[in-house]
């Protein structure tokens, strides 16, 4: 799963990579928790990609109020098109959840132990997602969820389950909920390729949400 991620990378990155515009201010952050708003990009018809703020924990629009957002947070690559809460946000509404990595946590020997894992590169990189709009009005909500999928053999020790991360190659055909089915979408839904990532223990500060700073990604003694 991803239940906490960091975001650091500089603007230029962003546009290099993923060939967006920066309406927005991107603000540093390396304890990005669910129920936080959080960076994405996603394609209009109308403007090209844009970038957004949305509320991590998806809020189907039939939902009855927001709080199922917070088992939201993640949805299943195997089953987005059964599932009543994503098939229709599969079909209509994909994004990219912009992170520069993201956290997992394995039992050892003291307890459960967090590790920080980002690309070798130090490259920002894409999480396949999808977003949806709840309310109306003041109440209007756009909130998103991270897609995962089996873990590659690189994370397995650290957890069965890890974010689908998006090549920049890959990200035009996300995004492209026009011409682009969820077929062919689906077929991007895989685990990353071996020999990309890198992870490291790190301090259980970042357990607590509230926690933020460069320190937090910092390998533990």
């Amino acid at each position: 799963m991803c239940g906490r991620y960091a975001f650091y990378s500089p603007a230029e990155a962003l546009v290099r990579l993923f060939e967006t515009t920066l309406q927005l201010p991107i603000e540093v952050r390396y304890n990005i928790a669910p129920t936080q708003f959080v960076p994405v990009i996603r394609e209009s018809t109308q403007a090209g990609r844009q970038l957004a703020m949305l509320y991590w924990g998806l809020v189907p629009a039939w939902a009855k109020d927001k709080s199922i957002g917070n088992r939201m947070i993640n949805a299943r690559a195997e089953t987005l098109a059964e599932k009543p809460s994503f098939r229709r946000a599969f079909s209509q509404r994909r994004c990219l959840v912009l992170a520069s990595g993201f956290y997992e946590w394995r039992s050892e020997a003291d307890g459960k132990r967090p590790y920080f894992i980002s690309r070798l590169d130090e490259e920002p990189f894409a999480m396949a997602g999808l977003w949806e709009q709840w309310g109306k009005g003041a109440e209007a909500l756009e909130s998103c969820t991270i897609i995962t999928a089996n873990a590659n053999e690189f994370m397995r020790p650290l957890h069965l389950r890890m974010p689908v991360i998006l090549s920049p190659d890959q990200c035009g055909a996300w995004l492209d909920n026009q011409g682009v089915d969820t077929r062919q979408a689906g077929v991007l839904l895989g685990p990353m390729e071996e020999g990309q990532l890198q992870a490291w223990p790190v301090s259980k500060a970042i357990n607590n949400p509230r926690n933020q700073g460069p320190e937090l990604i910092e390998p533990a003694a």
